[in-house]
């Protein structure tokens, strides 16, 4: 099992923010701070630590926001000067971010060059979308300003603060309902030069999708058209839950009509009864039957058993490929049964398909037992 987060964010986060806010605001009372903030902290999770950090910002702090937040930003250390394997280091600004969203909006500019700075030694895709709640015009507007900033990590905020299913933060529900503005941001960063942002801009629209699967289809036609083969990452990478589900539409703009006489041969399953912590091998061969050469999105799926007893699908990808006529192609993927953060196993009878070009094939089953 992976260490907590928790645990990579103790007491020595708020010492080291203490610190550095006393090296240029001599008046802070690190003493009183650090007393108020680590008095059960031990106890919190991560994200209510930083809040708790936040807070005692707010209380210890000049009680007027601006100077408040003048004081958070002069302490901050050197930006970001790459987009590759962060760590944890960066995390030390999301009591920051909470304290912008939290104190800041009464103080539009103050809070916006605030997140200006903060974006780029963190990431201020938190505290915008308070923002975007609160201020909705205001906001879109800087934003698309933002979409031409030197800065990548300035350039991914737009694409990654309106990001409506944000992982650990709350949806965007105006933006769910109607996604047409930050359409409008994605389309001014579809063809950025920082493959960090492009892939954001992926997420972003996969996002969409899960809500306005046939828009997202559409703005996929249309960046199509002439795409760059950086662009045609991007569009694949956007339409992969689309992918997963099968929609029809989503296979065509990637090229991928219906399987045709495609034929499903010499599927195993190894081993039929494994146990819990070892693995399966799923195995088999497809025909393409037809003279013509076919272009194949090939996953497959496991049905898990739930603690109810249930079962539950989940898509794997395994390949696209192109088969000739005639031509027999081989295909297997190890599928591990260890426990995961994400993943808790039960005993029972697991069906597995394939999908290919989004027709789903049974491939066979296998017999999860406990250890």
């Amino acid at each position: 099992m992976a260490e907590p987060l928790k645990n990579q964010y103790g007491p020595e986060i708020p010492r080291k923010i203490a610190g550095k806010i006393e090296n240029v605001h001599a008046a802070f009372d690190s003493t009183s701070f650090l007393r108020d903030t680590l008095d059960g902290y031990e106890d919190l999770e991560l994200k209510p630590r930083a809040a708790r950090i936040s807070e005692m910002l707010h209380n210890h702090l000049p009680e007027d926001y601006e100077e408040a937040i003048r004081i958070l930003i002069a302490s901050c250390g050197e930006k970001l000067d790459n987009t590759e394997a962060f760590g944890m280091g960066p995390f030390m600004y999301l009591p920051h971010v909470i304290f912008v969203s939290d104190y800041g909006l009464d103080h539009f500019e103050e809070s916006m060059a605030a997140q200006y700075e903060l974006t780029q030694r963190f990431t201020a895709e938190f505290s915008i979308r308070a923002y975007l709640e609160t201020h909705t015009e205001k906001t879109l507007a800087r934003l698309r300003e933002w979409t031409k900033d030197p800065s990548e990590h300035v350039r991914r905020l737009v694409s990654e603060g309106t990001r409506t299913r944000l992982p650990w933060a709350s949806r965007l529900k105006g933006f769910q309902k109607d996604p047409s503005p930050v359409i409008e941001l994605l389309e001014l960063l579809k063809d950025d030069s920082s493959l960090y942002v492009r892939r954001s801009v992926a997420n972003n629209l996969n996002d969409i999708a899960k809500d306005h699967p046939d828009l997202v289809v559409e703005v996929a036609k249309r960046w199509m058209v002439d795409a760059s083969e950086e662009r045609q990452w991007l569009v694949r990478h956007a339409l992969r839950t689309l992918i997963k589900q099968g929609h029809k539409e989503a296979l065509l703009v990637l090229g991928y009509g219906d399987a045709g006489k495609v034929r499903l041969v010499n599927g195993t399953v190894t081993p039929e009864s494994p146990k819990m912590g070892e693995s399966v091998e799923i195995a088999f061969d497809l025909k393409n039957e037809e003279k013509a050469a076919r272009k194949y999105m090939i996953d497959f799926r496991v049905h898990y058993v739930k603690a109810n007893g249930k079962t539950s699908p989940k898509v794997f990808k395994l390949k696209a490929t192109t088969l000739d006529g005639g031509e027999v192609g081989s295909f297997q993927k190890k599928v591990s049964l260890k426990e995961m953060t994400t993943r808790k196993h039960y005993p029972g009878t697991h069906a597995v398909d394939v999908i290919i070009n989004g027709r789903i094939e049974p491939l066979g089953e296998f017999e999860l037992l406990t250890g």
